[in-house]
Protein backbone atom coordinates (compact mmCIF):
# COMPACT_ATOMS: atom_id res chain seq x y z
CA UNK A 1 0.00 0.00 0.00
CA UNK A 2 2.53 2.37 0.85
CA UNK A 3 4.25 2.40 -2.09
CA UNK A 4 1.84 4.11 -4.08
CA UNK A 5 2.19 7.30 -1.81
CA UNK A 6 6.50 7.16 -3.04
CA UNK A 7 7.74 8.62 -5.86
CA UNK A 8 8.95 6.12 -8.43
CA UNK A 9 12.84 6.64 -6.97
CA UNK A 10 11.94 5.16 -3.66
CA UNK A 11 12.06 1.04 -3.06
CA UNK A 12 9.54 0.04 -0.15
CA UNK A 13 8.71 -3.43 1.23
CA UNK A 14 5.77 -4.11 3.61
CA UNK A 15 4.71 -6.84 5.12
CA UNK A 16 1.26 -7.56 6.55
CA UNK A 17 0.39 -10.15 10.15
CA UNK A 18 2.33 -11.69 13.05
CA UNK A 19 5.73 -10.63 13.07
CA UNK A 20 6.29 -13.90 14.62
CA UNK A 21 5.44 -16.05 11.43
CA UNK A 22 8.36 -13.65 9.56
CA UNK A 23 11.43 -15.66 8.22
CA UNK A 24 14.29 -13.67 9.36
CA UNK A 25 17.08 -13.48 11.41
CA UNK A 26 19.23 -10.51 12.98
CA UNK A 27 23.08 -9.90 11.79
CA UNK A 28 25.40 -10.59 14.79
CA UNK A 29 26.22 -6.80 15.17
CA UNK A 30 22.20 -6.39 15.69
CA UNK A 31 21.72 -8.60 17.99
CA UNK A 32 23.07 -6.51 21.07
CA UNK A 33 20.24 -3.77 19.90
CA UNK A 34 17.38 -6.22 21.42
CA UNK A 35 19.08 -8.22 24.05
CA UNK A 36 17.37 -7.21 26.63
CA UNK A 37 13.99 -6.32 24.81
CA UNK A 38 10.54 -8.63 25.62
CA UNK A 39 9.96 -10.99 22.76
CA UNK A 40 6.93 -8.77 20.69
CA UNK A 41 10.17 -5.97 20.61
CA UNK A 42 12.58 -8.52 19.05
CA UNK A 43 10.09 -9.99 16.44
CA UNK A 44 9.13 -6.48 15.69
CA UNK A 45 12.60 -5.03 15.27
CA UNK A 46 13.53 -8.36 13.30
CA UNK A 47 10.50 -7.98 10.86
CA UNK A 48 11.19 -4.58 9.90
CA UNK A 49 14.70 -5.14 9.27
CA UNK A 50 14.03 -7.91 7.11
CA UNK A 51 11.67 -5.57 5.09
CA UNK A 52 14.50 -2.97 5.44
CA UNK A 53 16.97 -5.87 3.67
CA UNK A 54 14.49 -7.04 0.76
CA UNK A 55 14.59 -3.31 -0.15
CA UNK A 56 18.47 -2.94 -0.49
CA UNK A 57 18.09 -5.93 -2.53
CA UNK A 58 15.42 -4.06 -4.84
CA UNK A 59 17.31 -1.47 -4.57
CA UNK A 60 20.64 -3.56 -5.59
CA UNK A 61 22.62 -2.97 -2.69
CA UNK A 62 24.07 -5.98 -0.95
CA UNK A 63 21.84 -6.50 2.45
CA UNK A 64 23.70 -5.45 5.74
CA UNK A 65 23.14 -4.80 9.01
CA UNK A 66 20.47 -1.59 10.16
CA UNK A 67 21.94 -0.27 13.58
CA UNK A 68 20.57 2.27 15.64
CA UNK A 69 22.45 5.72 15.94
CA UNK A 70 21.34 9.01 17.69
CA UNK A 71 17.89 8.92 19.31
CA UNK A 72 17.33 5.55 17.81
CA UNK A 73 17.68 6.69 14.03
CA UNK A 74 18.18 3.68 11.72
CA UNK A 75 22.05 4.10 10.45
CA UNK A 76 21.43 3.18 6.42
CA UNK A 77 24.09 2.19 3.83
CA UNK A 78 26.41 5.06 2.58
CA UNK A 79 24.37 6.74 -0.33
CA UNK A 80 21.11 5.92 0.81
CA UNK A 81 18.15 7.43 2.78
CA UNK A 82 15.60 5.51 4.41
CA UNK A 83 12.61 4.82 6.81
CA UNK A 84 11.09 2.07 8.81
CA UNK A 85 7.74 1.94 10.38
CA UNK A 86 5.79 -1.14 12.37
CA UNK A 87 2.67 -1.48 14.03
CA UNK A 88 0.37 -4.21 15.07
CA UNK A 89 -0.01 -6.10 11.97
CA UNK A 90 2.18 -4.46 10.08
CA UNK A 91 6.09 -3.04 9.33
CA UNK A 92 7.68 -1.39 6.11
CA UNK A 93 10.91 -0.13 5.41
CA UNK A 94 11.27 2.34 2.42
CA UNK A 95 15.36 3.51 0.93
CA UNK A 96 16.23 5.52 -2.24
CA UNK A 97 19.38 6.66 -3.05
CA UNK A 98 20.87 9.83 -1.64
CA UNK A 99 20.89 11.52 -5.15
CA UNK A 100 17.22 11.22 -5.47
CA UNK A 101 16.17 12.23 -2.04
CA UNK A 102 17.80 14.14 0.86
CA UNK A 103 15.50 12.37 2.90
CA UNK A 104 12.23 10.97 3.65
CA UNK A 105 10.10 9.70 6.52
CA UNK A 106 7.45 6.94 6.54
CA UNK A 107 4.64 5.85 9.07
CA UNK A 108 1.98 3.26 9.63
CA UNK A 109 -0.42 3.77 12.98
CA UNK A 110 -3.87 1.94 13.37
CA UNK A 111 -6.82 3.35 12.18
CA UNK A 112 -8.47 4.19 15.51
CA UNK A 113 -8.58 7.20 17.96
CA UNK A 114 -5.51 8.50 19.83
CA UNK A 115 -6.02 7.75 23.89
CA UNK A 116 -7.45 10.06 25.93
CA UNK A 117 -5.76 13.24 26.14
CA UNK A 118 -3.16 12.37 23.59
CA UNK A 119 -4.42 14.83 20.84
CA UNK A 120 -4.18 17.89 22.94
CA UNK A 121 -0.60 17.05 23.88
CA UNK A 122 0.60 16.98 20.08
CA UNK A 123 -1.47 19.97 18.72
CA UNK A 124 -1.26 22.94 18.09
CA UNK A 125 -4.33 25.27 18.07
CA UNK A 126 -4.36 26.32 14.20
CA UNK A 127 -4.62 22.15 14.01
CA UNK A 128 -7.36 21.54 16.50
CA UNK A 129 -9.62 24.22 14.76
CA UNK A 130 -8.46 22.11 11.34
CA UNK A 131 -9.04 19.04 13.04
CA UNK A 132 -13.21 19.87 13.95
CA UNK A 133 -13.75 21.34 10.38
CA UNK A 134 -12.26 17.64 8.92
CA UNK A 135 -13.93 15.57 11.47
CA UNK A 136 -17.07 17.46 10.40
CA UNK A 137 -16.99 17.17 7.06
CA UNK A 138 -15.40 13.42 6.68
CA UNK A 139 -16.07 12.03 10.00
CA UNK A 140 -15.16 8.04 9.35
CA UNK A 141 -11.61 9.33 9.30
CA UNK A 142 -9.70 9.25 12.51
CA UNK A 143 -8.22 12.76 11.85
CA UNK A 144 -6.23 12.62 15.36
CA UNK A 145 -4.27 9.66 14.63
CA UNK A 146 -3.78 11.14 10.75
CA UNK A 147 -2.02 13.89 12.48
CA UNK A 148 0.14 12.00 14.77
CA UNK A 149 1.31 10.02 12.03
CA UNK A 150 2.25 12.73 9.82
CA UNK A 151 4.05 14.40 13.14
CA UNK A 152 5.53 11.28 12.82
CA UNK A 153 6.45 11.02 9.64
CA UNK A 154 7.63 14.70 9.19
CA UNK A 155 10.27 13.97 12.70
CA UNK A 156 11.42 10.71 10.48
CA UNK A 157 12.51 12.64 7.86
CA UNK A 158 13.62 15.73 9.73
CA UNK A 159 16.12 14.14 11.74
CA UNK A 160 18.93 12.67 9.45
CA UNK A 161 19.05 15.93 8.02
CA UNK A 162 19.51 18.23 11.64
CA UNK A 163 20.41 15.37 14.25
CA UNK A 164 18.02 17.41 16.83
CA UNK A 165 15.07 17.02 17.98
CA UNK A 166 11.89 17.86 16.47
CA UNK A 167 9.09 18.64 19.07
CA UNK A 168 4.83 17.86 18.05
CA UNK A 169 4.51 21.71 18.80
CA UNK A 170 7.21 22.78 16.17
CA UNK A 171 5.82 21.86 13.31
CA UNK A 172 2.18 22.98 11.73
CA UNK A 173 0.49 20.24 9.85
CA UNK A 174 -2.00 21.27 7.45
CA UNK A 175 -3.85 17.48 5.88
CA UNK A 176 -6.30 18.19 3.03
CA UNK A 177 -8.39 15.08 1.49
CA UNK A 178 -7.90 14.60 -2.14
CA UNK A 179 -10.98 15.93 -3.93
CA UNK A 180 -14.06 13.62 -3.80
CA UNK A 181 -11.88 10.92 -1.44
CA UNK A 182 -11.76 10.87 2.34
CA UNK A 183 -9.49 8.17 2.46
CA UNK A 184 -6.36 9.58 0.84
CA UNK A 185 -4.37 13.07 0.51
CA UNK A 186 -2.25 15.66 1.05
CA UNK A 187 -0.15 17.48 3.88
CA UNK A 188 1.84 20.29 4.51
CA UNK A 189 4.34 20.78 7.29
CA UNK A 190 5.24 24.40 7.96
CA UNK A 191 8.32 24.23 10.53
CA UNK A 192 8.07 26.45 13.32
CA UNK A 193 11.74 26.66 14.11
CA UNK A 194 14.74 27.05 11.50
CA UNK A 195 14.49 24.73 8.80
CA UNK A 196 17.37 22.29 7.26
CA UNK A 197 20.07 23.43 4.87
CA UNK A 198 19.52 21.48 1.50
CA UNK A 199 21.04 22.34 -1.93
CA UNK A 200 22.59 25.60 0.12
CA UNK A 201 18.25 26.62 0.34
CA UNK A 202 16.89 26.38 4.13
CA UNK A 203 14.12 24.50 3.89
CA UNK A 204 10.71 26.33 5.45
CA UNK A 205 8.72 23.40 5.43
CA UNK A 206 7.98 19.51 4.11
CA UNK A 207 5.13 17.81 1.89
CA UNK A 208 3.68 14.76 2.58
CA UNK A 209 1.34 12.35 1.65
CA UNK A 210 -1.09 9.82 3.51
CA UNK A 211 -3.25 7.01 3.17
CA UNK A 212 -6.47 5.26 5.01
CA UNK A 213 -7.03 1.95 4.13
CA UNK A 214 -7.80 -1.58 5.84
CA UNK A 215 -7.70 -0.16 9.46
CA UNK A 216 -4.33 1.04 8.96
CA UNK A 217 -3.49 4.94 8.44
CA UNK A 218 0.03 5.49 6.34
CA UNK A 219 2.02 8.85 6.10
CA UNK A 220 5.07 9.47 3.94
CA UNK A 221 7.02 12.37 3.84
CA UNK A 222 9.64 12.92 0.84
CA UNK A 223 12.24 15.76 0.67
CA UNK A 224 14.01 16.13 -3.11
CA UNK A 225 17.52 16.27 -3.21
CA UNK A 226 19.41 19.33 -4.17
Amino acid sequence: MIEELLPESVVAVEAFGDPETENGSLYPEEQPLVARAVAKRRQEFTAVRVCARRAMEKLGVPPQPVLTGERGAPSWPAGLAGSMTHCDGYRAAALVRATDLASLGIDAEEHAALPEGVFDSISLPPERDRHRDLGAARPAVHWDRLLFSAKESVYKAWFPLTRAWLDFSEADIDLAPAPGDGTRGRFQARLLVPGPVVGGARLSGFQGRWLVEDGLVLTVVTVPAA
